[in-house]
């Protein structure tokens, strides 16, 4: 990272240990303390996020609009995660690691609140390359063609926009079912029909983090850009 990206990418490093810092020193003792998993990540994240992009991308329009654009879809994520977890029934209790956390700290940790602030957490370490990018391309359109107005700025960003949900979409996809591949293989090797396997919550859940987490990508590239396009002047 510093070979190749210098100063940037001491920058990102430094951004990188400060996201760890308030995860290991904030987040997570007030989960244990029987804190809302929620509203810790998001308070957090209001604090993650303007440090990191404007230590990895400097203080400028693009980084702002990046920065705005990653607010909003998070928490447009985080209300349709608390909908649809709630609609699907989870109780968080899918994993061993979840029943023994319950065990060491009964009736202490929202288990629920606790799969939602994971979603959150996992969302918000992809969107920073899709906001950022979608901004740097307004910037870029602007400089090259200052005559530009709103509307040609955000439909010639959006025609890159539409490439990069399409990538970012299958990585997400890859990079989950990836994490998952011996439990898929199990599953794959059960005897039970495929309708009852894929709404055992396990499944289910890594079904639901695919979706919203795709949800929240596709969204935050319109909103980025449309920030970015109003924001960016020359």
């Amino acid at each position: 990272v510093i070979l190749i990206g210098r100063k940037r990418g001491i920058a990102s490093l430094l951004g990188m240990a400060f996201s760890f810092f308030v995860i290991f020193v904030f987040v997570l003792p007030q989960i244990l303390a029987g804190q809302n998993p929620v509203l810790i990540v998001i308070l957090a994240s209001l604090g993650i996020i303007p440090l990191t992009f404007y230590l990895s991308h400097g203080i400028n329009r693009k980084t702002t609009a990046a920065v705005l654009g990653t607010i909003i879809s998070l928490i447009i994520t985080g209300f349709l995660a608390t909908i649809f977890i709630g609609a699907a029934k989870f109780t968080g209790f899918a994993s061993e690691e979840a029943n023994f956390l319950q065990a060491a700290r009964p009736d202490i940790i929202n288990m629920k609140g606790l799969l939602l602030a994971g979603i959150l957490v996992g969302i918000l370490g992809i969107l920073d390359d899709i906001t950022i990018s979608q901004a740097a391309i307004v910037q870029q359109l602007k400089t090259t063609s200052p005559q530009l107005r709103f509307p040609g700025l955000f439909a010639k960003t959006m025609d890159v926009g539409k490439d990069h949900i399409a990538s970012t979409v299958n990585t997400l996809i890859l990079v989950y079912t990836g994490a998952a591949l011996p439990l898929l293989l199990l599953f794959l090797d059960n005897p039970q029909p495929i309708a009852a396997v894929i709404n055992s919550e396990i499944i289910a859940e890594e079904i639901m983090r695919i979706l919203l987490a795709s949800i929240g990508l596709i969204l935050a590239v319109p909103i980025t850009t449309a920030i970015a396009a109003g924001m960016i002047k020359k």
